[in-house]
């Protein structure tokens, strides 16, 4: 009969500790339900997420700890209030591409100005989807100008955002 001792077992209890889920419902249902409520609001108190969740703070603790080294949880970040994003011009721009010029456009997209918040490689229609925002219209057609004028982008498709209608992700 075989058994471990003790310090085998903390160390067969750490590998499984650190071992990392690729996908959100590879998590258990306390891990999943933590990251639901640090979605809805990041800065809850460790006391009050134990209590919702019925474990103890050290538990909370404990397991955010783990999700950000594991980076389930990539970090945390400020949503603007709507009367902020009001302010600014946002819009999704399809681009599709001429072939073998996507690792080139990758890099130069990543060189724009910031107002390019996100670059999404695609399926469908596009190559690739940006989500850019602008103080002004005339900032937007310059931005737009300037992705058209890329050496290897065939067309470019805009849609500005008018309003958001639900905004469970909070990308802004």
């Amino acid at each position: 009969m075989a058994f471990k001792t003790h310090n085998a077992k903390r160390q067969e209890q750490r590998l499984h500790e650190t071992a990392a889920p690729q996908r959100l419902n590879q998590l258990d249902d306390i891990d999943r339900n933590l990251v639901a409520l640090l979605q809805m609001n990041a800065r809850e108190s460790v006391a009050n997420l134990a209590r919702q969740l019925g474990v103890a703070r050290t538990t909370v603790i404990a397991r955010i700890a783990r999700l950000e080294k594991n980076n389930v949880i990539a970090g945390y970040g400020v949503r603007l209030g709507q009367d902020v994003l009001d302010a600014s011009i946002q819009a999704y721009v399809g681009v599709k591409l001429m072939p073998k010029y996507g690792r080139d456009l990758q890099k130069r997209f990543a060189r724009m100005p910031e107002e390019i918040q996100l670059l999404c490689a695609v399926s469908g229609e596009f190559d690739y989807v940006a989500w850019l925002r602008a103080d002004s219209p005339d900032r937007l057609n310059d931005l737009l100008d300037e992705i058209g004028a890329l050496e290897g982008v065939e067309l470019t498709t805009t849609s500005i955002i008018l309003a958001r209608k639900i905004d469970r992700a909070g990308l802004t």
